[in-house]
């Protein structure tokens, strides 16, 4: 990969206004590159676990309200684990947030190989959850160091190619299963020693991150500092925190996130099992067409992004809201649609469809972010990142966990619970942009750089 020019066109905080996916160029690509590797491995690491559920599942003699239970706890810790590192971000900045989050769930990972009963099962995916809040740092870095014009690009990709974690999750964990159990290897063995594999890789993303990386473009590497904008009043952490948390269209965010990403968590966290129970397909088959669904995030997030940056060019902040609703929407019926299919293909196909449409609407999001709150930046990106997991947790424990509907019926449900929870989109309203439905306020038309920092609140 040839790096970028060296005279890449900064903006006033020098921070890019071109994005290059294939250039390794520092400071500003690398740490792209960085992000979503860090974020890859987080989320490799987080779902480990589910492609290997019908071998775990037998190992260990668990229930399916364990298994539920399980699935449930690892996105209750993502919650809070999420919300704290905006505040860690806005703190110490995303690569030291970022990296130490990882070095210390990497022995988790590891530990899952010696869990032997259903508590302990339900403990280690408790605090391998803490890990997906990598995902928070990495949104807070792109928009660092990306200017706005092109931010919905790079968000879109950073979370994007980090998402794929799931997906090679879902394609390698059972390979490497098979793989050891061709040695002659006990199965009860065989599924444990393969956890060694993700707690490495994420270990190895940390200190790449720690070495590497660079959070502003003017940041000396080991300056640990948390570097503020010149064109920012000094406010304490608590004032930071308690704008963000005062912010409307945040918890809206936080909302409609929790039905697109959220949804998405879900689907990573049980369509392997969908179509290995309900189509009889074998394990690796399982894992495989799991896998189409999570990473077709290489380019569907990312193509999000890209929408609602053209949106906002051309429409400004409403079109991107606009954007965001009318995707949202079409992915919840694409959802309803997988839930009524009963054919392995028509199945595939609708998942497929789906799986990139639901992506899309998670990468608008964050086009969407970045605009709230330039003062709690690391605050709202915090909640509307928490905002996914807890979405992920209500649809698990109230759709999926035990036997309280079909697992078709509860897919269907799902898609209607995105229909419905996309609306609050129409509420968004910015004085100095509009909303979707309203032109802006005329008396803020026309501000300076300072007035539009002091109108996010």
């Amino acid at each position: 990969m040839e790096p970028s020019s060296p005279r890449t066109p900064l903006d006033s905080d020098n921070r890019a206004t071109e994005f290059h996916p294939f250039s390794t160029s520092p400071p500003h690509m690398l740490s792209f590159h960085l992000a979503w590797l860090s974020l890859f491995s987080c989320f490799f690491s987080a779902f480990s676990i589910t492609p290997l559920l019908p071998i775990i599942r037998q190992s260990l003699n668990l229930s399916a309200a364990d298994v539920g239970a399980a699935g449930s706890a690892a996105f209750v810790s993502s919650v809070f684990s999420r919300i704290a590192m905006g505040s860690a971000c806005d703190l110490f900045g995303p690569r030291i947030a970022s990296a130490t989050l990882s070095i210390l769930t990497a022995p988790i990972v590891l530990a899952t190989a010696f869990i032997s009963s259903p508590t302990s099962f339900i403990l280690a995916r408790f605090l391998i959850g803490f890990c997906l809040a990598n995902f928070v740092a990495n949104q807070f870095w792109m928009s660092s160091i990306f200017s706005t014009s092109v931010v919905g690009l790079v968000n879109g990709f950073g979370a994007g190619w980090g998402s794929m974690g799931a997906g090679f999750a879902q394609l390698i964990m059972p390979l490497l299963f098979s793989l050891v159990k061709s040695y002659d290897v006990p199965e009860n063995i065989a599924w444990r020693v393969v956890f060694v594999v993700p707690a490495i890789f994420q270990a190895i993303t940390a200190v790449l991150v720690l070495v590497y990386g660079q959070e502003l473009p003017r940041e000396k590497h080991g300056d640990s500092k948390r570097v503020s904008k010149s064109n920012k009043p000094n406010e304490s952490f608590l004032e930071l925190l308690l704008n963000g948390l005062m912010n409307y269209r945040g918890w809206i965010l936080c909302l409609t996130y929790g039905f697109c990403f959220g949804v998405e968590m879900t689907m990573d966290n049980i369509v392997a099992q969908y179509f290995y129970n309900i189509f009889g397909v074998k394990l690796e088959v399982a894992g495989t067409i799991a896998a189409c669904f999570g990473l077709t995030n290489c380019f569907a997030r990312p193509m999000g992004g890209v929408v609602s940056d053209r949106m906002g060019k051309w429409f400004g902040i409403r079109g991107r809201l606009w954007g965001l609703w009318v995707v949202q929407t079409v992915a919840g019926l694409l959802c309803v649609l997988m839930g009524r299919v009963n054919s392995l293909g028509g199945s595939i196909a609708a998942m497929c469809v789906f799986s990139v449409f639901v992506q899309a609407s998670s990468g608008m999001t964050f086009g969407i972010v970045p605009f709230v709150s330039k003062r709690s930046l690391g605050v709202i990106s915090g909640m509307t990142g928490s905002g996914g997991t807890l979405g992920a947790v209500v649809t698990q424990m109230v759709l999926f966990s035990g036997d309280k509907f079909p697992i078709q019926t509860a897919i269907s449900l799902m898609g209607l619970m995105m229909i419905v929870c996309s609306l609050p989109i129409s509420l968004i309203y910015f004085p100095q942009w509009g909303g979707m439905f309203c032109a802006p306020s005329s008396f803020h038309q026309t501000s300076t750089p300072q007035g539009d920092y002091h109108l996010l609140l």
